[in-house]
Formats: structure tokens, C-alpha cells, sequence
């Protein structure tokens, strides 16, 4: 006596739980990456040696001339800096608890500091410098 299969073969692949597991992993680089608010601009920063990681922050101030500086990805100078500055109110520096200061290395020493004594005169203390570390073959 023969006997009849009940089942038969599946000739097909399920393709839905790798469509899951792929919109997983898409959900979650998502959420764990990081975005830059920096501007797109080319900055040659300085080296040092005991450079330390800066943890990205709400406010980075990328200064690349007197009449070009950056307050996140809006263009200002140095006058108008101050003047946006001092236009936060005080529930967005209460948010602020460190500033990203990034500077092309051929700025003059001057410049780094005005725009850091404008960042101090309207309130932010904690100023951190972003620097490249020296690399091994350097």
C-alpha cells in the first residue's frame, strides 16, 4: 500500500521576516546615529596632541573669517554674532550647557578671541575648542 503525502514542498521563499529584520536594523542605526549641525564648510583645524573628543552640543560657532562666522548653519559677522547672540532668551541658555568652538587654523589668534569674549559676555561659560588630534605618521 501506498501513501499519499499530505504536505508538500514549499518552493518558494519567505521573504517578510528578512523584510523585518532589515527595517529593524534601518530603525535602528536611525535612532543611535548622530546628525552634524555644522555648516558644510572646509575648516583646517589645528592639531594638538592631547586633543580630546568633543561631544556634539545645540550650539557650535565655526568661525572662518571676521566677515564669516557660523552660528550652526546661519552665516553672521562679528557684530551681528553678538547681536544673536544676546537675542536668546534665557529658557534656550538654561538648555545650552557647552558651545562647540571650531576655527580654521590660519585665523588670527584675535578673531578666536572676540568671538569668545562674545559667547562669554551673553552667558555661555562652558566653551569647548574642537582640534584635529596629531596622528601617528605626524
Amino acid at each position: 500500500m501506498q501513501f499519499r503525502r499530505r504536505l508538500a514542498p514549499i518552493n518558494q521563499i519567505n521573504l517578510i521576516p528578512m523584510i523585518d529584520i532589515a527595517f529593524q536594523l534601518v530603525f535602528f542605526f536611525m535612532v543611535t546615529s548622530t546628525f552634524v549641525v555644522t555648516p558644510g564648510i572646509r575648516l583646517l583645524l589645528p592639531q594638538s596632541s592631547t586633543a580630546e573628543p568633543v561631544v556634539m552640543t545645540r550650539l557650535v560657532v565655526t568661525v572662518v573669517s571676521p566677515s564669516e562666522i557660523y552660528l550652526n548653519k546661519e552665516k553672521y559677522d562679528l557684530q551681528s554674532l553678538d547681536t544673536r547672540l544676546s537675542q536668546l532668551t534665557a529658557k534656550e541658555r538654561e538648555s545650552i550647557h557647552s558651545v562647540v568652538l571650531e576655527g580654521d587654523k590660519s585665523i588670527s589668534y584675535d578673531l578666536m578671541i572676540k568671538v569668545l569674549d562674545d559667547l562669554r559676555k551673553n552667558g555661555f561659560t562652558g566653551v569647548n575648542l574642537k582640534l584635529l588630534p596629531v596622528g601617528p605618521s605626524q
